[in-house]
């Protein structure tokens, strides 16, 4: 099966891909930014769906994807870091620390749109600042929502999930499952 990823992401991509999926991408290049006043969980959903209707009008039949994940933490969202100093704020921040993830997922195909949010609970070890520089230093916190990467090298500082590991990854696959399942389509691999 074919599906359209309106998505750059690398981790999104050889998810489904490792599902036997065949992957086309085609990000949007939307501004994912929050409005006043929203919260985290809902803007991690529109961030989902706008980047669906974004990339979209799509060929007749195909079915296409799009997420978005964000950290919560003190009622703030982190999202990208856009530099280095901002990805040791970010983790200087959520170090030692319980944080939630928020996953808005977005499948559409034959006209119907399926579309919900995932959140799991993360905690952080305690991190030394040597310890965040280094990282840091590895480039892997750059693209990465919240500064790390579960799934990376990040994996050596998450002491616990409560909920979907996949959902910090930034792909959250019961979900997926439960969406494709409503909109009549079937992994290869299943």
């Amino acid at each position: 099966m074919r599906i359209l990823l309106a998505s750059a992401s690398p981790r999104r991509r050889e998810i489904l891909e490792r599902l036997g999926l065949e992957v086309e991408v085609c990000p949007s290049h939307i501004v994912e930014e929050r409005l006043p006043g929203e919260e985290p969980e809902a803007f991690a959903l529109r961030a989902a769906l706008d980047k669906l209707g974004a990339s979209g009008p799509y060929p007749p039949g195909a079915a296409a994807l799009a997420a978005d994940t964000i950290v919560v933490i003190d009622g703030g969202v982190l999202g990208k870091p856009r530099n280095g100093a901002e990805a040791e704020r970010m983790l200087a921040t959520i170090q030692g620390r319980w944080h939630t993830v928020f996953t808005g997922l977005a499948v559409t195909h034959g006209g119907a749109v399926e579309s919900g949010v995932e959140a799991s609970r993360v905690k952080m070890s305690v991190l030394a600042p040597a310890e965040i520089r280094w990282y840091v230093a590895t480039g892997e916190p750059m693209d990465k929502a919240g500064a790390y990467a579960l799934q990376g090298i990040g994996g050596l500082f998450v002491e616990r999930v409560e909920g979907s590991c996949s959902n910090v990854i930034g792909l959250p696959l019961p979900l997926l499952r439960m969406f494709f399942n409503r909109l009549g389509l079937f992994l290869p691999r299943i």
